[in-house]
């Protein structure tokens, strides 16, 4: 199994046991397409990049802050030689399995050094920008080292797998999502040890590889192993006489990488599925892919369209199927113009099956529910597939429209290298011109555009200032009003601009249904009194409070331990005020920027 390209004789491998390589040699050219992927990422943000202090990824809503709180609790974890993998932070006193969310220990340990002297925001934005160039520069490597020899249908390839309207659409708010660029050695290690090459060495880097792939993001590889082996059966079927051939070495290779994977990765896996506040499954309800988003364009792509985008998508970090009609006509050409190159048919044929994959449990068209199943009814059910949310797999199709790409731009090249021998200048066509004009027309309307960035206000000096010291005693928490949740993560980022002095009740993360009902939910089960202080948020009204109401309101806030509430600079702040003063029939007081309610004498 090569990745080679089948229809070009000069691929051909020269024996089966050496799969064939692209160029070996580091060219100038190389350095410039990989420094062209890192200055094209700085560019989309550049907002951030210019404004660590206060720049936030608007699209991204409430998750900067949330990852910037994990950043920042993974470094203190690594300071304090404390365990990362778990913290009662948030959701006082019941704690957060940190590693059953998206704290990327991977790249948030060796960072620390960083969020630690230079803020979260610093690492925020290193590690989107890395992930999104590493992304491209990770499949140049292997397209061109592996694929194609031609430089150029790398780069074009390796592009789009960098660059793609997924990716951009993530890269507002889910780092997990875009820092994919160890995806492809994976794939790469597998096929080397299946042609017999150094199974062991290469099992033991294959075991490194997935060990750090884990510690950054679980789902996502799900989705590329789910996407590489339909490759991997698509194109063996042809190549059934070469599987036996195979099986020794990967029984060699890929069992030392499980070993050496488990040794790194087990402990935080069994703390993820085992440890405190872990759950089994995170159920998201129907989530796939209308068949009308595949032929949008993506909100910030050139020619994107937010209300067009908007009509079958989840929210803005979430178009996970907004290739463009551009390219899903050129994919069709492609595919059928290609199909007698083994490595092309089997890229087409995992293409259309993850695009089918990721239109969930019955296929939508046009917002028109058909009652046709699709085959995730089947798949979703299965262990840790129940978790996935299956809009997502459509991402599966990104590194085979890349090697698509690749394939035909090479062939391409090929063609007119072989015209221009054997036809005179004036007669020649201009293929490659052609081609190129083609490809930037398919490509240019999903090219992505400069990500938003808004100013963030800066945090109030009752926390930037150490002022909340004088109000929580050990052992107490402050109380944000409304408190910290999925739609309201304001009150992370002043936990963290209070150096994570304090810890808080409830919160933005992933965690148990309750003790019984180990089901995931983001966020915690909300009492009445949050459920309260939430309406009033929401309709700007001040409550009219009850007895009950107040009755329950001690009871809360002695499960929250609470020593403080807050009500901070934000909409609907008098009557958020108001309804706190009415509950504990007491005047609030203005220190630091923000309305504080000392209740230690109502918890004791």
């Amino acid at each position: 199994m090569s990745l080679k390209s089948e229809a070009v004789p000069e691929l051909v491998p020269p024996a089966p046991e050496a799969p064939p390589a692209g160029p070996k040699r580091w060219e100038w050219q190389d350095s410039a397409i990989m420094g062209g992927f890192l200055l094209f990422t700085i560019l989309l943000y550049n907002g951030l990049w210019f404004d660590l202090k206060r720049g936030y990824l608007w699209n991204g809503a409430s998750d900067q802050s949330q990852w910037e709180w994990y950043s920042t609790v993974v470094a203190k974890s690594v300071l304090h030689f404390q365990n990362p993998f778990t913290t009662d932070l948030q959701n006082y006193p019941y704690g957060v399995n940190m590693a059953a969310n998206a704290a990327m220990f991977g790249l948030n340990i060796p960072l620390a050094p960083i969020t630690l002297t230079f803020g979260a925001t610093l690492t925020w934005a290193i590690v989107l920008t890395a992930g999104l160039a590493g992304t491209a520069i990770g499949w140049y490597w292997v397209f061109s080292r592996h694929l194609v020899p031609n430089r150029t249908a790398a780069a074009i390839g390796a592009a789009f797998c960098g660059f793609a309207p997924p990716m951009i659409s993530h890269g507002n708010a889910h780092p997990n999502f875009v820092v994919l660029f160890v995806l492809p050695f994976i794939a790469l290690k597998v096929i080397q040890i299946a042609h017999g090459e150094r199974p062991v060495r290469n099992g033991v880097v294959l075991g490194l590889l997935v060990a750090w792939q884990i510690l950054l993001g679980e789902e996502p590889l799900a989705i590329f192993g789910l996407t590489f082996l339909v490759f991997v059966v698509a194109y063996l079927v042809p190549h059934r006489a070469e599987i036996r051939g195979m099986l020794a070495p990967l029984a060699r290779g890929v069992g030392v990488g499980a070993v050496v994977a488990l040794l790194i990765a087990g402990f935080p896996l069994y703390w993820q599925f085992f440890g405190p506040q872990s759950f089994h499954s995170l159920l998201h309800g129907p989530a796939g892919n209308d068949t009308a988003a595949f032929t949008r364009f993506a909100t910030q792509s050139i020619a994107g369209w937010p209300e067009s985008a908007a009509d079958v998508s989840m929210n803005r970090t979430e178009e996970n199927a907004f290739f463009g009609w551009p390219l899903i006509v050129l994919m069709v050409v492609l595919t059928i113009w290609l199909w007698r190159d083994i490595t092309a048919r089997a890229f087409a044929i995992t293409m259309y099956l993850m695009a089918f994959l990721s239109l969930g449990v019955e296929i939508t068209v046009a917002h028109q529910d058909t009652g046709v199943p699709g085959l995730w009814k089947w798949l979703g059910q299965l262990p840790l597939l129940d978790s996935l949310l299956e809009s997502r797999l459509a991402m599966g199709c990104i590194p085979v429209v890349g090697g698509l790409l690749a394939i035909a731009t090479h062939r391409v090249w090929t063609a007119a290298a072989e015209q221009s021998l054997a036809t005179e200048e004036k007669q020649r066509v201009p293929l490659r011109l052609v081609w190129v004009g083609a490809v930037v027309a398919v490509l240019l309307p999903i090219a992505p555009t400069e990500l938003v960035t808004h100013e963030r206000p800066l945090s109030p000096p009752f926390f930037a200032d150490g002022i909340w010291r004088q109000y929580i005693a050990p052992g107490g928490s402050l109380v944000p009003v409304p408190l910290p949740s999925t739609g309201e993560a304001e009150p992370l980022h002043w936990q963290v601009d209070a150096g994570l002095g304090y810890p808080m009740p409830e919160g933005y993360f992933v965690g148990p249904t309750s003790a019984d009902d180990r089901r995931g939910r983001y966020g915690a089960v909300p009492l009445p009194t949050s459920d309260l202080f939430a309406e009033v948020e929401r309709t700007g009204q001040t409550a009219d409070v009850t007895e009950s109401d107040r009755t329950q309101a001690l009871a809360d806030l002695r499960k929250w331990n609470a020593d403080v509430l807050v009500v901070g600079p934000r909409q609907n702040q008098e009557a958020l005020k108001s309804t706190v003063e009415l509950l504990l029939r007491k005047p609030a007081e203005f220190v630091g920027g923000v309305w504080i309610w000392d209740v230690r004498a109502l918890t004791p």
